[in-house]
């Protein structure tokens, strides 16, 4: 389980307190100098709020802009203590970076299982899981990015078992709020960028600069004996040519469906069971056989490819450890059933990614309709809403909209808001379930032998956030439950 060291604890705890202030004094000096003038009408707004004796942490949190020099930092802060705490940890492992929008999961867990192959040590952290040298357990934080405290932590826990990688999952907010102060990147890689986290960046040129960092800083980073700062960039995103232009590393690798791309996918085949491919390289050609499924696979695939090449991983050990890898949790992973269907929990949540998944579906051979569960998050970014409901409406042939992480908004506001994008009338294909799991159960009920039932948005998420707080709730278990009721004959459409 998860937890935080307090700040007082932290400091009655320190081995060396006066090396310790002594260092925290001298970079919250540099910091506010480069910083300039932390606006004082925010302190001001945020003190004159009435505050209640009994008031949540969120409500406070809600009480600072997201992007306030306040909420900077507060989260720099956090980043500094905790990397002088746990001491460095990571100072002497190779770091590999997976930034973007989609796919980042997948491919930090598919460079973790090719490293791992070749014989490395390795700590992996992911929004879905993370492991320190192949014990493996699921990420139950509900965030890619832990806590600076929970992840020196875990570095430090990975150091001790004899780590040589890291390979991080990095979130634009990760970067934005140096929630990984003190981490030496050698090795970033870019997935692909599309709209989400705009209530932080509020423009995606921003969401872009911000992920753009971390490809700028790889010069920055220290330098480890031997070892090369290499980016990786994938030629078909929007916004590539920004990183290739304004990155400046030892080595660039380009990856991609482009013929201009050092490495592509070619000749790809699509099947219910996963995806055929080879990958062209500058002086070889490659077949791989996998299970995951989808074009956006086949992308995060060539990402992985070209990390372990980059760390002179050989061809076949990395085929073998692609071919190993049969899931990613809570992405289009599949439920099995005594029915006939094909079910699916996945953890699009964004038009983009929805947008994939379905057509991922679409390509599947001898389906029949598709049916998709869904939902929207609280807030968050209200744009995406109606695009996520028009990408849905466009691809499925039966909508069910409901509930997802409501945090402090109302669901039904959600739910109206999403469904501002569907053109079907409801009761046309179309129904409104808010509660999550009547969804499922009536997703279940109506599918026939050969429907895709896709669930999407929470993925391998173990609970949910509701207004008055969380509640465990996992997509995979609650739908593994229905099925066996149905089986059972203890529901029946009605």
């Amino acid at each position: 389980m998860f937890f935080e060291l307090k700040i007082p604890f932290l400091i009655r705890r320190t081995p060396s307190y006066a090396s310790f202030r002594h260092s925290l004094f001298i970079q919250i000096t540099a910091f506010l100098r480069d910083f300039g003038k932390i606006q004082i009408t925010s302190v001001i707004k945020f003190f004159q709020k009435p505050i209640n004796s009994s008031i949540s942490m969120n409500f406070l949190r809600s009480l600072i802009a997201l992007d306030s020099p306040l909420r900077i930092f507060y989260h720099y802060l956090r980043g500094l203590i905790a990397f002088h705490f746990y001491g460095n940890p990571a100072r002497d492992m190779i770091i590999i970076g997976i930034t973007g929008s989609k796919g980042k999961t997948t491919v930090t867990n598919l460079v973790a299982r090719g490293l791992e192959h070749a014989g490395k040590k390795v700590f992996m952290f992911s929004t879905a899981n993370y492991s320190i040298n192949g014990q493996w357990s699921e990420n139950t934080m509900k965030m890619t990015s832990p806590s600076p405290f929970v992840l020196q932590r875990l570095l430090k826990e990975a150091k001790e078992a004899g780590c040589e990688y890291a390979v991080i999952e990095t979130s634009s907010h990760s970067i934005f709020y140096n929630r990984n102060y003190g981490i030496d990147y050698d090795v970033a890689v870019l997935t692909n960028i599309s709209q989400d986290h705009l209530d932080l960046h509020r423009t995606m040129d921003n969401y872009a600069a911000t992920k753009l960092l971390l490809f700028k800083n790889l010069v920055n980073f220290r330098r480890k004996p031997g070892v090369k700062k290499i980016a990786v960039v994938n030629i078909d995103s929007d916004y590539a040519s920004m990183f290739l232009s304004e990155t400046t590393p030892d080595i660039m690798y380009t990856y991609g469906m482009s013929a201009n791309a050092q490495i592509r996918s070619q000749n790809i085949y699509y099947f219910k069971e996963g995806t055929e491919f080879e990958i062209k390289m500058p002086s070889n050609i490659v077949s791989i056989k996998t299970k995951l499924r989808g074009n956006f696979n086949v992308s995060n695939i060539l990402a992985a490819v070209s990390v372990l090449i980059s760390q002179k991983i050989d061809i076949p050990t990395i085929v073998t450890a692609i071919k190993s890898v049969e899931i990613i949790p809570g992405r289009l992973e599949e439920i099995e059933n005594n029915r006939g269907l094909m079910v699916f929990v996945d953890y699009a949540h964004t038009e983009d990614s929805l947008r994939n998944v379905l057509e991922t579906v679409k390509q599947m051979e001898g389906i029949g309709r598709i049916i998709t569960v869904f939902g929207a998050t609280g807030d968050r970014d209200t744009n995406k809403r109606p695009k996520m409901g028009r990408i849905v409406d466009t691809l499925s042939d039966v909508i069910i909209l409901t509930e997802d992480d409501n945090y402090t908004e109302n669901s039904l506001k959600i739910i109206k808001e999403v469904s501002m994008g569907i053109k079907r009338k409801e009761g046309e294909g179309f129904w409104i379930v808010p509660s999550r799991m009547d969804a499922i159960r009536t997703a279940l009920l109506i599918a026939e032998e050969g429907d895709v039932v896709l669930i999407a948005g929470k993925g391998a998420e173990t609970s949910q956030i509701t207004n008055t707080g969380a509640i465990d709730w996992d997509d995979r278990v609650m739908t593994r439950k229905i099925l066996r009721e149905i089986d059972e004959n203890e529901i029946v459409m009605v």
